[in-house]
């Protein structure tokens, strides 16, 4: 009779398990509605609405650029979640976090923001000139820091991160590295979406100066040691990445070839009747992998 009771136990302890939501964290260069609308915004949109409606719990993060409107989207400040500094090459950066709902999706969007790195009327380059910022590393570095924080303050350990855009490319080494003790993410996943969104200047030269603040060294950083362009920023991510996504239809032919060449699990491109059960069971593969959800 123990026996029998011991058997049930476990089989209910298991099923407890296996009805854990995995939760799941976006973070994004751009989410429709708030910016003119681009492949990667349009997925990023849709993408946590579709995931959520699948039984996942879901965050989604993006900058809060200075040329999104907040009135017209109802952004408003998260006074419990703004008020730490965040030191970025040595300098302090107040971190702003404000929030504005999609009620047709029922979800929230996070927004990253700061004065002297988001407040100028543009994403990545000058409107007028087209000169790209020569402050985009710290910007990104200040993004995907700001977001990290954020979640921790939330108290919301995720299981995925989904990263979408070159603008996030410096999340999984983050969390692999300068975070890799924090038991918020002891256990977090990390999925790159791949995309033809090619940014063709290369970040400022004094990039590994300012990542070396944060104790990366060199061998951290060897793919973008020489040249910190967007396709070595993109091989950097995959590098630290558990999983890669094709988001776009073509790809540059050199980074196909080098996420093949690394062997980490690629889910190549679906279309829009294909995407959201395809990534959702993606994210399932990669966790089952991990004991996450078994």
């Amino acid at each position: 009779m123990g026996y029998f009771l011991l058997l049930l136990y476990i089989l209910i302890l298991k099923e407890q398990i296996y009805m854990k939501k995995a939760r799941v964290l976006f973070v994004s260069q751009d989410i429709t509605p708030y910016l003119d609308e681009t492949s990667v915004g349009k997925i990023s949109r849709k993408l946590p609405q579709g995931i959520q409606e699948r039984g996942k719990e879901i965050r989604t993060f993006m900058p809060k650029y200075g040329c999104i409107n907040e009135r017209r989207h109802q952004l408003h400040e998260v006074i419990r979640l703004s008020g730490m500094n965040l030191v970025i090459n040595d300098v302090d950066h107040p971190l702003i976090i404000k929030v504005a709902s999609i009620p047709s999706a029922r979800m929230q969007v996070y927004f990253i923001d700061n004065e002297e790195f988001f407040s100028r009327k543009a994403v990545l380059a000058d409107k007028t000139s087209g000169k790209a910022f020569d402050d985009n590393d710290e910007r990104a570095m200040f993004f995907v820091r700001g977001v990290a924080e954020t979640v921790k303050k939330l108290g919301w350990q995720p299981d995925v991160i989904h990263c979408h855009g070159w603008f996030t490319s410096l999340m999984p080494m983050y969390i692999k590295k300068y975070y890799a003790e924090d038991p918020i993410f002891a256990d977090t996943k990390i999925i790159v979406s791949l995309y033809d969104d090619e940014y063709p200047k290369t970040l400022n030269k004094k990039f590994m100066e300012k990542l070396a603040f944060d104790g990366f060294n060199k061998k951290d950083l060897k793919l973008i040691s020489e040249e910190s362009s967007h396709l070595n920023m993109l091989k950097q991510s995959i590098e630290y990445a558990d999983g890669v996504i094709q988001g776009s239809e073509t790809l540059n032919a050199d980074l196909e070839k080098f996420v093949k060449k690394s062997g980490k699990p690629f889910l190549t491109y679906k279309n829009e009747l294909e995407y959201m059960d395809a990534f959702n069971e993606f994210y399932d593969e990669i966790l089952e992998e991990e004991n996450v959800l078994s």
